[in-house]
């Protein structure tokens, strides 16, 4: 058994298991209000922030200055409703999930972006238009951009807060233990007390790349407060395989995965095995635009395209996706109908000068450019050409393929797969179809519109919108197909908590005292604040806002 140096088992006020973005924020707030922690984490050092330091550093905020200098009108109402309309709430379970999505849009209408602002956290002036819909005006999506991209991507967002952490570790009233991999809750009374687990062998591993589970010896840690903030259980495909909702059919065997192996659910499975209520385990959140990493850092790496709207999606066999199956527009229900195909991939169809405006890679270490904060960079994605990180997949990627003719292309489609899925006559006569709309200034094709219509933003001609154009025109270039996989990535149910963090007990009879929980532990608030679907930019604020909570929620109880 270990104790931290200097202290006796009980001797912090709280325990933080996890050092992900939600753990940092919380451990921050504990020590803030007074009290001592004691901050635990699996990885090493080097894995301070976890998830969210790989991440773009995309933040859902609503009617910001960003927004208003390029003529979005935004309000906390059309937030609501399109937050709403995505989450589609329809159980009893959905108490605390309600709850926590309106707190979270008040905050995120509020004081957000001035909380984060005061820490040093600035955005890319160019506002992101994610997740644009299902067509209805009450249905899913965000009806106006909202994506605000943090300068510096996901370790900007993590900065502020491990530059905190240090301070507070400096001063004694947080101490981080790392290489402690928490197996259970201790529960005596009736209220959650401390945490056991493994010691790890140390590990000098990359961060993100996956450290070594050689188990050293036993640890015991006493608190009055626990706080579980160890992730979801994306990087746990069998976990994520016992779980797949049933309205997608069945999961697919090809996938990539959109978060390291040490995301396997093992906090929430440690809290729910101590009497803690574990909601909606069926929800999820994967995205349909999953690449292989040419470059990988974790097993089965994959990157999601952040798509712009141009791209023809069509399926293994060629046939193009029904709408809203547009490129960023409804992620859950392009999943839910690729998933009635029988195959597990799907493709992009596109030119040059699409890819080279439309085409960005989601995570930090795709976006030299933002996340090393250098503008000679970023003004270099307006001039001809796709990015260097784009560019880097075109010239190395295995999903990645160039043709200068439609039959030229499925052959490479085709060998690809190892199958003749694809029938080049027939997708010839889709994309020329296609193509036959864009050549007016209207038409009846959903995409067509809607992608003019996106070119009525300022953000999106700007950088992340082609001029419409036929894609057999001689002038774009030829042509490029992109197969798609099934990326794994969120867990939307989770420990089911009140509005200060705390975890309510399965029997349903209040809250367990001394658990808590936070981030996609928590389902980013509530067990659940996204409902069924998700807006986007609401994963690293759900982190920010529900370990500040939980932070604030701790502090109360304990005086």
């Amino acid at each position: 058994m270990t104790t931290p140096r200097g202290a006796g088992a009980g001797e912090a006020d709280a325990i933080v298991v996890g050092a992900g973005l939600a753990g940092l924020v919380a451990a921050c707030e504990i020590a803030r209000g007074g009290r001592s922690v004691l901050l635990l984490e699996r990885e090493g050092e080097q894995d301070l922030g976890g998830q969210a330091w790989w991440s773009f550093g995309g933040l859902f905020m609503i009617d910001t200055p960003e927004q208003r200098r390029l003529g979005i009108r935004d309000s906390l109402d059309l937030a609501r409703q399109d937050w709403l309309g995505t989450a589609a709430f329809d159980t009893p379970e959905d108490h605390w999930p309600r709850r926590w999505a309106e707190a979270y849009l008040q905050f995120a209408a509020g004081e957000k972006r001035s909380w984060l602002h005061a820490l040093g956290h600035r955005s890319f002036p160019v506002v992101g238009w994610a997740e644009r819909g299902d067509g209805r005006a009450e249905g899913h999506g965000n009806s106006v951009p909202r994506f605000h991209v943090t300068w510096g991507t996901g370790p900007g967002v993590v900065e502020p807060f491990a530059r905190r952490l240090a301070e507070l570790r400096a001063s004694g009233q947080v101490r981080l233990l790392t290489r402690r991999a928490v197996t259970e809750v201790l529960v005596e009374g009736g209220r959650a007390v401390g945490v056991r687990g493994d010691v790890l062998a140390e590990d000098p591993a990359p961060r993100g790349s996956g450290s070594s589970r050689e188990v050293v010896g036993e640890f015991e840690l006493r608190a009055p407060a626990v706080l579980v903030a160890t992730g979801g259980i994306g990087g746990n495909a069998e976990l994520v395989r016992e779980r797949w909702p049933e309205e997608l059919g069945t999961m697919p065997r090809d996938i990539v995965h959109g978060v390291p192996e040490s995301v396997d659910g093992s906090g929430m499975i440690a809290a729910h095995a101590a009497g803690g209520s574990w909601i909606h385990q069926r929800r999820m959140w994967h995205y349909t635009e999953g690449v292989r990493n040419w470059d990988p850092v974790w097993r089965g790496h994959g990157i999601r395209i952040l798509p712009g709207p141009s791209s023809l999606w069509v399926d293994a066999r060629g046939r193009r996706l029904p709408a809203p199956a547009f490129p960023g527009f409804d992620t859950m229900s392009t999943l839910r109908h690729l998933r009635t195909t029988g195959h597990d991939h799907s493709w992009f169809v596109l030119t040059p000068a699409i890819i080279a405006k439309e085409f960005a890679l989601s995570g930090s270490e795709q976006n030299p450019d933002l996340t090393g904060r250098d503008w000679r960079q970023v003004l270099a994605r307006v001039r001809p050409g796709a990015p260097g990180p784009v560019q880097a997949f075109l010239d190395h990627g295995e999903d990645f393929l160039q043709a200068e003719s439609v039959p030229e292309l499925t052959a490479a489609m085709n060998a690809l797969v190892g199958e003749e899925l694809v029938d080049a006559a027939a997708l010839e006569r889709t994309i020329r179809a296609r193509d036959a709309e864009v050549v007016n200034a209207f038409g009846k094709d959903a995409q067509i519109t809607a992608l003019r219509g996106a070119r009525r933003y300022l953000g999106d001609r700007l950088i992340r919108t082609a001029a419409p154009h036929r894609l057999l025109d001689p002038a774009a270039g030829g042509l490029i197909a992109v197969r798609l996989h099934v990326l794994l990535r969120k867990t939307l149910g989770g420990l089911e908590t009140d509005l200060g963090g705390r975890v309510q007990r399965a029997d349903g009879t209040g809250a367990l005292p001394g658990l808590y929980a936070a981030g996609e532990a928590s389902g980013f608030g509530g067990g659940g604040m996204h409902g069924h679907s998700a807006l986007e930019g609401t994963f690293l604020g759900g982190c920010l806002f529900s370990g500040r909570e939980a932070g604030r929620g701790i502090v109360a109880d304990l005086r």
